[in-house]
């Protein structure tokens, strides 16, 4: 033995407590960060090789490792682009420069530029659902783009179906064939009108003036116009003649409708507006409307962002509708515990951790996505303050050690005076 081997091996173990102290710092400083892995020092024995008369004193080497298939306890929020995962996996995300990492942290919010954007400043990446749903590419980040909702056009949903159910009066007098509506006269007559709300493609108001006309027992003429060709009046005639003229016919016995529905209706500068009207009856009551709806909007932009459970990005317009813009991937690596930490709470592929594999929310044993949650801090706080306390006490013992080597030198050089 060397009392300068036993000064080193003081030092080694000084240093040793060192990083574990280092870890158990970094670890209560992030007790509250969204998805941190917490970091542990492990150690192993250095042994430098002596006869078996001798004993040379090693040291100790250390070995930082991160708890990063652990995960943390979900905390709910109320903001619908805070994501977690309930599961195995990483959210892509991409620093400025457009560098792909991954991470648990999910605080996003949505920038004025229509991105979302984490609380360390990286930006959640996905697949572009414009053409359908995207390829994956399962070992890379090919084809992943930043998801942007403030590019997103402004939106107009045309009208192409609808339903208009009624009662038309089965006592009605029988209109001559020289009143009927769909001839277009200033002398037409008719039973009964409604009118309906349609949207052509670009979004505008189409309204759709729908005569009913009893031309003989059992049987009634359907004449569909333009409201924006009626006369001055809002009247006949119009100045274009009728979109559609169709003929329905009930059941005598049942006064259920027998033949005449769907009735197809090309809306103006729109589509073509298919109306069911297979529950409509003919009793002997007043003209009444049952149901009434067409579908379609009116131009409108995005209001919100809702994310489904298997990663679906969906922009919510002022109108109500609906458009799924993106899908956002889940990627994780074999070796998720040797994945190299970066600054922000992000992830990259080490030596040891394995190529990246990318698969979709609740597939091949990845996890789902929880929106409005956050993954909490895996590092326990009073684990920590206990492990703090005993690389307290060691690195003190240590430092005696050192001291006591220190002291044994200074006899030493006593000897020669």
């Amino acid at each position: 033995m060397t009392i300068n081997g036993v000064m080193r091996t003081a030092a080694s173990g000084m240093a040793a407590q060192g990083y574990r102290l280092a870890t158990v710092a970094d670890n209560i400083a992030n007790t509250s960060t969204t998805g941190y892995k917490r970091a542990s020092t492990e150690f192993s024995s250095l042994v430098v090789e002596a006869s078996r008369s001798d004993y040379v004193s090693g040291g100790v080497e250390t070995d930082i490792r991160y708890a990063i298939s652990q995960s943390g306890v979900l905390a709910y929020t109320d903001s619908g682009t805070d994501l977690a995962i309930n599961g195995e996996g990483f959210f892509v995300v991409a620093d400025p420069s457009g560098q792909p990492f991954l991470t648990r942290a999910g605080s996003f919010e949505l920038t004025a530029e229509g991105t979302l954007v984490n609380a360390a400043g990286y930006t959640l990446m996905g697949y572009n659902l414009e053409n359908g749903t995207a390829p994956v590419l399962v070992n890379g980040f090919a084809g992943l783009e930043v998801i942007n909702i403030g590019t997103l056009p402004l939106v107009a949903t045309p009208s192409t179906e609808g339903t208009l159910y009624l009662n038309l009066p089965a006592a009605a007098d029988i209109v001559a064939p020289g009143d009927l509506p769909s001839l277009n006269l200033a002398t037409s007559d008719f039973t009964a009108k409604s009118s309906i709300v349609a949207h052509d493609n670009l979004g505008t108001e189409v309204v759709l003036d729908v005569y009913f006309t009893k031309t003989a027992d059992e049987t009634w003429e359907v004449s569909v116009y333009d409201q924006g060709d009626a006369d001055a009046g809002g009247d006949f005639p119009y100045s274009s003649a009728a979109l559609v003229t169709t003929t329905l016919t009930f059941d005598a016995v049942s006064g259920q409708l027998d033949t005449g529905s769907p009735i197809s209706i090309p809306v103006p500068n729109g589509q073509s507006l298919v109306i069911d009207m297979s529950q409509s009856t003919q009793l002997d009551i007043d003209y009444a409307v049952l149901e009434g709806q067409v579908n379609g909007n009116p131009a409108s932009d995005v209001a919100n962002v809702t994310i489904a459970a298997d990663g679906t990005v969906n922009a919510v317009y002022d109108n109500g509708q609906v458009v799924a813009t993106h899908i956002i991937p889940i990627a994780t690596v074999p070796g998720v515990d040797f994945l190299d930490p970066v600054s922000g709470n992000v992830f990259s592929a080490g030596q040891y951790s394995g190529d990246v594999v990318v698969g979709f929310a609740g597939t091949t044993g990845l996890g789902t996505v929880v929106a409005g949650a956050l993954e909490q801090s895996n590092a326990d706080l009073a684990n920590e303050l206990t492990t703090m306390i005993e690389a307290q006490r060691s690195y003190t013992v240590n430092t005696r050690v050192f001291q006591t080597g220190a002291d044994l030198l200074d006899v030493l050089v006593n000897l020669v005076r």
